[in-house]
């Protein structure tokens, strides 16, 4: 595949992904570039967007279990994007889905999902995304 064919994939998927969970891209301008170009090299060698965030002694292994495949399962039960590619408006991680102890937590500390109903398997309102929200706002 080409590799501008491939990219406009990866562009076109963040963009529909970023709709989907009510997220944005990082602020930062590099931060997204880089990732977008780990997952647009991991297309081209692998075939499938593997993660390029993580370290694997086998890559191949991994495209199989299918675990860091973006979205990968952190995103797509919790709504954290490692990579901080899937971020809030702010430029931060969603961690309030995050089980108690996970590096997320205690990395960034409670950050509230802006649209905990939508972008994740287990969506519905919950933590900081519906209660402490809903009292700031008035």
């Amino acid at each position: 595949m080409a590799i501008k064919k491939t990219k406009e994939i990866v562009d076109n998927y963040i963009k529909t992904y970023c709709r989907k969970t009510g997220l944005t891209t990082h602020p930062v301008a590099d931060v997204t570039d880089a990732v977008v170009h780990g997952l647009v090299s991991n297309m081209e060698s692998l075939g499938k967007p593997l993660c390029p965030c993580r370290f694997y002694p086998d890559k191949q292994e991994e495209l199989k279990r299918r675990e860091w495949l973006c979205p990968c399962w952190d995103m797509k039960n919790y709504k954290y994007c490692h990579c901080m590619l899937f971020v809030n408006d702010d430029g931060m991680p969603i961690t309030e889905h995050l089980p108690e102890g996970h590096e997320g937590r205690q990395a960034y500390g409670e950050i509230c999902d802006p649209t905990p109903e939508s972008g994740r398997r287990k969506a519905g309102a919950s933590g900081c995304g519906s209660s402490a929200q809903a009292a700031s706002k008035s």
